[in-house]
């Protein structure tokens, strides 16, 4: 696909002064340092056995790709939002999906995204401004990168505005109590070593929230499940280090960052006593939230009018009752 064809699908400079994703009487909340995820994300493409990483981020495109192809439609332009190193494209199938544009903010994890059985075009893009036009994509995905956005539901509105009419935007993230097990043994460990302790585990939003926020932005017929990923690590660091291969180590404002020798000591001790497995290691897990939702199209499915009835529920017992 060459760039020209993707000029119409970006905002002219007019749109983009009028174009406002917030609302002004709500309050967005800055919780997460953007320039230091994009950093983390960056230096974590540079690491000589990235791949070694990609094996939770390759679960979960999988699974998204299975609920991309329980939609018996084809897509013709399709938005990665958030695309990594190539994750969700490594599944998809040219039966599915005719043009993929993959995004994400970190410039070393998309030129790492190699080519895939479906046409692509990269673009470097922040999750939280984007730059396309109304009515611009028939998809829109986007696989474990909406948890760093500060204003998710801004980026709701702004996915909405780029999916035309009966379009649908599928998404996963991290949510819930994922890391419960890391964050546990933290907080003990330095409020024994230290006194007090301080975030470690970024926050996550709750599934039950998530398909309110879907449907105050706009999107129909909205759907959110979640699936409880737990994996084996040998023991605590390892388990932070492929946090930080996987560009998912801590970036909210307030992190810590120096974590003292005996602290990590501590923790991990208190991790293996409190969580180990019977062969000597501890399991992490990681709640991931699924997100489905359509953009409204007169041709979809509504609720019946108030009233419109023909039976009562009192009736109900007596409607599969053979005649005598």
């Amino acid at each position: 696909m060459s760039y020209r064809r993707l000029v119409p699908l970006l905002r002219q400079p007019g749109v983009w002064r009028c174009y406002s994703a917030r609302r002004t009487d709500e309050e967005v909340m800055n919780v997460f340092d953007r320039k230091a995820k994009r950093r983390q994300k960056n230096r974590a493409a540079l690491a000589e056995n990235v791949g070694v990483y990609d094996y939770l981020k390759d679960e979960v495109a999988e699974r998204m790709v299975d609920r991309i192809g329980d939609i018996a439609r084809f897509f013709p332009l399709a938005l990665d939002l958030g695309c990594g190193r190539g994750h969700i494209s490594k599944f998809l199938t040219k039966e599915q999906v005719g043009t993929l544009v993959m995004s994400d903010m970190a410039e070393n994890m998309l030129a790492q995204c190699q080519p895939c059985e479906v046409q692509t075009l990269r673009l470097m893009v922040d999750e939280e401004f984007l730059p396309f036009a109304q009515n611009s994509f028939d998809l829109v995905v986007s696989s474990l990168s909406l948890h760093w956005v500060n204003d998710l539901p801004g980026s709701f509105r702004q996915i909405i505005h780029c999916l035309k009419e009966d379009g649908v935007f599928i998404g996963a993230m991290f949510g819930g109590e994922t890391l419960y097990q890391l964050r546990s043994a933290l907080q003990l460990a330095e409020i024994e070593r230290e006194g007090g302790f301080a975030p470690h585990i970024s926050p996550f939003a709750e599934v039950r929230d998530l398909g309110n926020l879907l449907t105050r932005s706009g999107f129909s017929l909205t759907t959110v499940d979640f699936d409880e990923i737990t994996i084996g690590y040998p023991g605590m660091v390892e388990l932070m280090q492929d946090l930080k291969g996987m560009g998912e180590n801590n970036a909210a404002w307030r992190r810590k960052t120096l974590l003292h020798r005996d602290t990590i000591l501590a923790a991990s001790s208190i991790y293996q006593e409190m969580y180990g497995l019977e062969d000597g290691g501890i399991p992490a897990t990681f709640f991931v939230h699924y997100m489905i939702g359509w953009k409204p199209h007169e041709s979809q499915q509504k609720a019946a009018k108030r009233g419109s009835a023909t039976a009562s529920f009192g009736d109900l017992s007596s409607l599969n009752t053979p005649n005598k």
